[in-house]
């Protein structure tokens, strides 16, 4: 209301401290509207910078991977540890508690299964149903390269236009066919012309040689993939040593709930993650819990 009993003099307006006027603290992101940002937010911890994306998106086109036969029983155990969940739709509403207050990826993308040629995607989920689901990112597979290159970047613009309407980041996944090279150019390559075409955030592999400069030549954050199921420590030794040439977290899921303690592995993986623990100790916190749970 207007200010009529004249007390103005007692007011704080701080004249002589200037407002604040931070950066946003994701690469290349500080452009982003402010829905983008929060939503961003949500996914990757702003103290660290990091995120650590449990995925459990894989029946979408392989159905019930071994460690998803149930996720009800199997992966909702882990959500308390994981920052973000990537799945689908379907999942999400059938078995995913509404209470949660993790942020969601959404897998937007599909069309095919492993019977079929994989690239051969199309979208697969309206903007509106990812605003009804309140995602915080949609991920859209991408073909560098494979049969159907054209139309699955095609798809991961049409969502970076939709999602930019509304408020919501892509999340660009480079899929590499069996018969492509997983090497640093192609890496480079793949991940430069997601984000060239608007992608806010890329999910890609790591190599073990010139990963830096993976990241180092993408403007915005890279999250990599667990991939095929690996030894624990391997598996954190890849956490760590992707982290620190420049990824911005990951985003795991057989090398997580296919270990014979996910609970444990995930524990393990966000202290890699977030506190850029050695990937020796974060395994003997891996035993440890494991041995606990036992």
């Amino acid at each position: 209301m207007p200010d009529i009993e004249g007390i103005n003099k007692a007011k704080q307006f701080f004249t002589d401290v200037p407002q604040t006027s931070k950066s946003y603290f994701l690469k290349g992101s500080n452009a982003l509207d402010w829905g983008m940002k929060n939503r961003l937010g949500r996914i990757f911890n702003p103290v660290s910078g990091r995120t650590v994306m449990l995925a459990i998106d894989h029946g979408y086109f392989q159905g019930p991977t071994t460690g998803l036969e149930r996720i009800d029983v199997n992966i909702l155990p882990l959500e308390p540890y994981a920052d973000t969940l990537m799945l689908t739709r379907g999942i999400l509403r059938s078995i995913i508690p509404p209470e949660t207050q993790k942020s969601v990826v959404l897998r937007v993308s599909g069309g095919t299964s492993i019977l079929k040629e994989l690239s051969n995607e199309t979208l697969a989920v309206d903007i509106e149903d990812a605003v009804r689901l309140n995602a915080s990112a949609m991920a859209v597979q991408v073909f560098i390269g494979g049969e159907h290159e054209k139309e699955s970047i095609t798809n991961m613009t049409k969502m970076v236009d939709m999602g930019t309407r509304y408020g919501i980041p892509t999340l660009a996944v480079t899929a590499v066919g069996k018969d492509m090279v997983r090497d640093a150019k192609y890496f480079r390559l793949a991940t430069r012309i997601c984000a060239e075409l608007g992608a806010h955030y890329i999910k890609t592999y790591y190599v073990p040689e010139d990963f830096e400069t993976v990241t180092a030549s993408c403007p915005v954050p890279i999250v990599i993939a667990g991939g095929k199921k690996i030894p624990e420590l391997d598996a954190l030794k890849m956490a760590y040593r992707s982290v620190q040439e420049g990824a911005a977290g990951v985003d795991m899921g057989r090398n997580i709930f296919q270990t014979a303690s996910p609970i444990a592995m995930i524990q393990a993986v966000r202290a890699v993650v977030h506190e850029n623990e050695i990937p020796e100790k974060a395994f003997d916190l891996y035993n440890t819990l494991k041995n606990k749970k036992s």
